[in-house]
């Protein structure tokens, strides 16, 4: 848990920086911090570590109070993960991901094993990656390397300073999702610094929009950021297009999935008229897997459901979000897209069905 009471920096100049900020981040939780160039967003970072010491206020970490702990032992407690990744380019990946255990003068065989378990949990292969040097690595590959190293001694809290940032966006979205899926498994107490506002909802169970001054203007979930912006800030912040983003955060509620008709794909022509009754297009299905659609001008005369039925490549799991479904509607040509689990129907999604469940999940 990370909680800062009051924190402000005021600059030589007299420039404020960052202005009496509270805020508290829960343990295990992702505070995204977001705002306009000139915000506070770095500055709040590295006076959580103290790489700048505040003017006023209060930090603690884990109920203690930090403020005027020694910087360098409070470093030890904290992971670090700037943009540039900042690895020592004379070392190779191992011994860059056992900088801090070395500093704490852990026996070789424990720094071997640990260095090894964390550039597994991060998806490299130790054997294949930790002889090389930064230089030999992609840029995807240098970032992961850097969030091993602040794992190193299994810290409390991770601070994260736009660590995708300087990286193309496919590489981007596949470091989210794994920092995501990471997440998950060792449960950190991250405060992570981005300018973009889609990366902050994706990857925020928490969002802080700061405006110029280090003010700031609301503190709250993706979901109530985007639904129920605080101030006219926020709200030209996020953006018009923030219904649209909303449903990026808006799971899937398998409990009001629409339920269609559904035929076997070797089903007689005659029994699928049976069992469509009054609706103009049933669900194809190949035991539970959804193979196709069956309309209801295509199901007269004699013949099996196969021999009629109208493919149908769009399906999404049951985790994902209303986004996803959106976005295989788009891309279908019937109007609808099935949610499954594994390979097992669940129900269906329209056009009408994500517009419901937007509705219904806008914040109060």
């Amino acid at each position: 848990m990370i909680r800062l009471e009051s924190l402000t920096k005021r600059w030589d100049n007299g420039q404020v920086a960052v202005h009496a900020l509270d805020l508290e981040v829960g343990a295990g939780e992702i505070c995204m911090l977001v705002g306009p160039s000139g915000c506070g967003k770095t500055t709040t970072l590295k006076m959580v570590n103290r790489l700048i010491e505040p003017s006023s206020g209060r930090i603690f970490l884990e109920g203690d109070d930090v403020t005027a702990a020694d910087p360098v032992e409070l470093r030890r407690r904290i992971g670090y993960v700037i943009q540039h990744v900042g690895l020592f380019p004379h070392l190779t990946v191992a011994d860059n991901v056992a900088t801090v255990p070395r500093l704490l003068r852990w026996d070789r065989e424990r720094i071997r094993s640990r260095v090894d378990e964390l550039l597994e949990l991060v998806g490299l292969d130790p054997g294949q990656y930790g002889r090389r040097y930064p230089h030999q690595l992609s840029g995807g590959q240098r970032q992961r390397v850097g969030v091993a190293r602040a794992l190193g001694v299994d810290p409390p809290v991770l601070l994260m300073d736009e660590p995708f940032g300087a990286i193309d966006p496919i590489t981007r979205d596949r470091l989210q999702a794994e920092f995501l899926r990471l997440q998950s498994e060792v449960r950190k107490t991250v405060m992570f610094v981005t300018h973009d506002i889609d990366e902050a909802v994706r990857m925020g169970d928490r969002v802080a929009v700061l405006r110029e001054g280090g003010y700031l203007e609301q503190y709250g979930t993706p979901d109530e950021v985007l639904g129920s912006p605080a101030t006219p800030f926020v709200a030209g912040f996020v953006g018009a297009d923030r219904g649209l983003k909303r449903l990026g955060v808006i799971p899937i509620d398998v409990d009001r999935l629409e339920q269609p008709p559904t035929v076997g794909l070797d089903a007689p022509l005659a029994k699928a008229r049976v069992a469509l009754g009054d609706a103009d297009w049933a669900v194809v299905v190949d035991g539970r897997r959804p193979v196709g659609e069956l309309r209801v001008e295509d199901a007269a005369g004699e013949g099996v459901v196969g021999e009629r039925m109208r493919p149908v490549a769009a399906s999404v799991p049951s985790s994902a979000s209303l986004k996803d479904a959106s976005g295989a509607l788009l891309l279908s040509d019937c109007g609808w897209v099935a949610v499954v689990d594994g390979e097992a129907l669940l129900g269906v999604l329209t056009p009408a069905s994500v517009h419901a469940a937007a509705r219904r999940a806008s914040p109060r």
